[in-house]
C-alpha cells in the first residue's frame, strides 16, 4: 500500500515558535542552492559571495561601524552561533587555546545553548539572577565576573519574557574584567532595529553577536547568523583544513546549507528595511493587544517589551488549549508563552481568545 506523501504542518495555529513561514523570494532562492556548500567556499565560489552579503546585510542590522569589513557567517542557527562565541572567547582568553579554567557569566534568561556550550567546551557557565523585571541583573553580574572571566553575555530579546538586558552596563563590566562581551539578539535582532532599545555594535562595545534570519527575518532553516566585530574573533576558531581547496576552517560544522545562506540574503533583499520594519509594527501591536485582552480577562500578564506575551493561565485551561490543538508553550516558572511571529495573525489571536473563553466557561 502506498503511503500519502506527508505535508509540512501549517502554520496556523504555533503560537509558541520563533521560526515563521519563508517569505516567497526566499523560499525560491533556497531551493536554487540546495546543494552548495559554503562549507568549502574556494570550490563553492557562488554561495561563498552570497554569504559575504549575508554577513554585511546582517551587520547593517545590527549597526557594525563598517558593515562591509564585519567578520561573521550564516550560521544553523542561534545555539551554534552562541556556542562559537563561548569557544571564541575562551580561544582569545589569557591563556589562548590551552587554558580551560576560565568561565562564562550569563544571566539566567539566557537560552539553553549557554549549557550545551559550557559542557562542550569544558567551560565554567556562571548563572546570575535577573531583576523584578526580567532583565540582568548588573550587580549579581559584575559580583560573578574575575579574572578567569573569558565572556559575559547580555540577551536582547529573552526567549521566555522578550526582554533586552542592560547592553551598555554589562558591556562595562566585561571590559573592566578584561573579558569579551556577546549579544544574543538570535530573536531579537531583526525587531530590534526599529525600538530605542540600545543592543547593537552601535550602541555598546560588543564583541560578537548572535542574529538569526530564520526568526524574525523570514529566511528558510537553518540559517542563524554569527557576527563579530573584529576578525580575530573568528581567527580564534580557524582549524587548518588540508583536503578542501579552503584551507582553514571557523565555522563549527563543515558541510553547511547553501539554501540557508542564499535563502537569507533573498529574504534581506526584499524585506529590508520598510517589510522589517511593517513585520515588527504588527508583532508589537498584536502582542499589546492579546496582553490586554488577558488582562482584561483577569490574568496576571508580563507586561510586553518585544512581540511575546506570557500569562499566568492555569495548567488545566493551558492543558485544554493544547488538546484544541494550539501550539503553545511555557516559561520556565509556568507560565502561558504567545511570540507574536509574522505568521501570527489578528484572526489567529481572536479564535485562540474564542477557544480560551469557551474553556473558562
Amino acid at each position: 500500500m502506498q503511503r500519502p506523501e506527508p505535508e509540512p504542518q501549517s502554520f496556523d495555529r504555533v503560537l509558541s515558535s520563533m521560526c515563521t513561514e519563508p517569505h516567497s523570494d526566499a523560499r525560491a532562492a533556497a531551493e536554487r542552492f540546495l546543494a552548495a556548500n559554503p562549507g568549502d567556499p574556494a570550490t563553492y565560489e557562488t554561495v561563498a559571495a552570497l554569504e559575504e552579503r549575508a554577513v554585511e546585510r546582517l551587520a547593517t542590522l545590527a549597526e557594525h561601524p563598517i558593515p562591509s569589513d564585519a567578520a561573521g557567517y550564516v550560521t544553523s542557527g542561534g545555539t551554534e552561533a552562541n556556542v562559537q562565541a563561548v569557544r571564541s572567547a575562551r580561544n582569545r582568553h589569557d591563556g589562548g587555546r590551552d587554558d580551560r579554567g576560565v568561565n562564562v557569566v550569563a544571566p539566567e534568561s539566557a537560552h539553553f545553548s549557554f549549557t550545551k556550550a559550557a559542557e562542550l567546551l569544558d567551560v565554567e557557565l556562571r548563572t546570575v539572577p535577573v531583576d523584578d523585571d526580567y532583565r540582568a541583573d548588573t550587580d549579581a553580574v559584575a559580583a560573578a565576573v574575575d579574572d578567569a572571566t573569558a565572556l559575559v553575555v547580555g540577551v536582547a530579546g529573552t526567549t521566555e519574557y522578550g526582554r533586552v538586558d542592560p547592553i551598555p552596563e554589562l558591556a562595562a563590566i566585561a571590559a573592566e574584567a578584561g573579558a569579551r562581551f556577546h549579544v544574543d539578539a538570535a530573536w531579537g535582532g531583526f525587531v530590534l532595529p526599529f525600538t530605542d532599545h540600545d543592543w547593537s555594535f552601535a550602541d555598546a562595545a560588543v564583541d560578537t553577536l548572535t542574529i538569526d534570519p530564520h526568526k524574525f527575518g523570514q529566511a528558510p532553516v537553518p540559517a542563524g547568523g554569527l557576527l563579530a566585530r573584529e576578525d580575530a574573533a573568528l581567527d580564534a576558531l580557524a582549524v587548518n583544513t588540508p583536503y578542501l581547496e579552503s584551507r582553514s576552517q571557523a565555522t563549527l560544522t563543515g558541510t553547511r546549507s547553501g539554501a540557508g545562506v542564499a535563502g537569507a540574503v533573498a529574504a534581506m533583499d526584499a524585506l529590508w528595511p520598510d517589510g522589517y520594519r511593517e513585520a515588527a509594527d504588527r508583532a508589537a501591536d498584536h502582542a499589546d493587544w492579546l496582553a490586554a485582552e488577558l488582562a482584561d480577562r483577569g490574568y496576571d500578564v508580563v507586561d510586553p517589551e518585544l512581540p511575546l506575551v506570557a500569562a499566568a493561565v492555569p495548567e488545566s485551561e493551558f492543558a485544554a488549549l493544547r488538546d484544541a490543538g494550539w501550539k503553545i508553550s511555557r516559561t520556565g516558572t509556568g507560565e502561558l508563552r504567545v511570540v507574536c511571529m509574522p505568521h501570527v495573525t489578528r484572526s489567529t489571536l481572536r479564535a485562540f481568545l474564542d477557544d480560551l473563553d469557551r474553556i473558562r466557561g
